[in-house]
């Protein structure tokens, strides 16, 4: 299980290094899009700081899942990035659905996994009381 948990902590950090390296260091053309995705996207960069945000916590989350410190902290903080990444498929982009599907399948691995790291967040009352 922990051999498990290492390759898919891996997997995960190398795929979101390399789409935040890549958005932030503009190293690929961004590819033209229409329709819907083209109005979401457009909403999104609109805001001006979004993107950008968005892409160093991805960065730091990858830093973080490939050396393996602060992996619980980093998941807690990439997993509303990976349910928008899903429903953005799943609404807007439907042939790209699975790879996100199998990130989200991976993070909640990593949930499951770390769920002891959880535990005090999910307790009615502060441990301090």
């Amino acid at each position: 299980m922990k051999t498990a948990y290492t390759i898919t902590r891996i997997l995960i950090g190398m795929m979101f290094l390399f789409a935040s390296v890549g958005y932030l260091l503009n190293l690929f053309p961004t590819p033209e899009v229409e329709g819907q995705v083209k109005i979401f996207n457009d909403g999104m960069k609109a805001s001006v700081y979004l993107f950008p945000t968005v892409k160093v916590v991805e960065l730091l989350s990858a830093i973080s899942f490939l050396s393996g410190f602060y992996v619980p902290l980093f998941t807690v903080a990439l997993f509303p990035i990976v349910v928008n990444i899903v429903l953005f498929h799943a609404f807007l982009d439907l042939k790209g659905l699975v790879v996100p599907l199998l990130i989200l399948a991976g993070t909640l691995f990593m949930v499951y996994f770390n769920f002891d790291s959880y535990k005090c967040l999910l307790s009615k009352k502060p441990n301090n009381s």
